[in-house]
């Protein structure tokens, strides 16, 4: 797995809000940052990176493309122009962002307009995020199991996306969790923060450490300092087997994020 157990998530956060959270994520130790060209924050993220005094190799950039740049003209175009943003020559990690609206774009093409862009450098690795099972397979049926990265979905204590991920399990292909914390509904969880409190650690660090035992990457994001740091001590915590069957009734299938006229017909 290449993918980081932990990143810097981005999403709705702009301008200098966005520089300062990855200004003090890079400052305490994240080396991954997840962005997306509809979030319009490339080019500020770049900014951050470039005032950093991290190497660029010692990073592990994500940006997706979103719909309208998902044909094989566009997405090539599209990554140079996120890679201008960005400051940078290549990506670490390029996914389809959503499916094409009603299929009107293949999985294949936008999959093999893909694996063009990784042969010519743009990016190094490729995936796709919020796709389906049946999508899935499209994605391995084009470019091979070994050519996707990750499958970055929506998951949490609520919506644990057992068809997905257990598919997903059964053919390697790695899973990121994105809404990790339920825009911070899980944070209010009574079985959640007693699990807290008996580890001496935060609600947040409980279901963030949940989710990487399970295997998968997290990509929570935050404008506060201090949640940025205590967020990254979750992978030292190490929950009991008590506790992740007590997280694990917490399933509610509570999708919380499905835009009409862009998400699929979901598992």
């Amino acid at each position: 797995m290449t993918v980081p157990k932990i990143g810097l998530g981005t999403f709705r956060l702009e301008n200098e809000v966005v520089k300062t959270s990855v200004t003090n994520a890079l400052e305490l130790g994240y080396r991954a940052i997840d962005t997306a060209q509809i979030y319009g924050n490339e080019a500020a993220i770049g900014e951050a990176i470039a005032e950093s005094s991290i190497n660029r190799e010692d990073l592990y950039l994500t940006t997706k493309i979103w719909v309208e740049n998902l044909s094989k003209d566009k997405v090539i175009t599209s990554l140079k122009e996120s890679l201008t943003k960005l400051r940078t020559d290549y990506i670490d990690l390029t996914l389809i962002h959503w499916p094409s609206p009603n299929h009107a774009i293949s999985v294949k093409e936008t999959m093999l307009a893909l694996m063009e862009a990784k042969k010519l450098g743009l990016t190094r690795e490729i995936g796709i995020s919020n796709f389906t099972v049946e999508l899935m397979q499209e994605a391995i049926d084009t470019v091979g199991i070994e050519n996707i990265a990750t499958n970055q979905i929506e998951l949490s204590p609520f919506l644990q996306n057992h068809k997905v991920v257990n598919w997903a399990k059964a053919h390697d292909l790695h899973i990121t969790s994105y809404m990790t914390l339920a825009y911070g509904k899980a944070l209010k969880n009574e079985i959640i923060q007693a699990i807290a409190h008996k580890h001496n650690a935060t609600a947040a660090q409980v279901i963030l450490a949940w989710a990487m035992q399970l295997g998968y990457s997290v990509i929570p994001s935050s404008t506060k300092r201090e949640n940025l740091a205590s967020n990254l001590q979750s992978t030292i915590l190490k929950l009991d087997q008590d506790d992740m069957l007590k997280i694990a009734t917490l399933e509610s299938n509570d999708r919380l994020v499905s835009p009409e006229g862009l998400a699929p017909e979901w598992d």
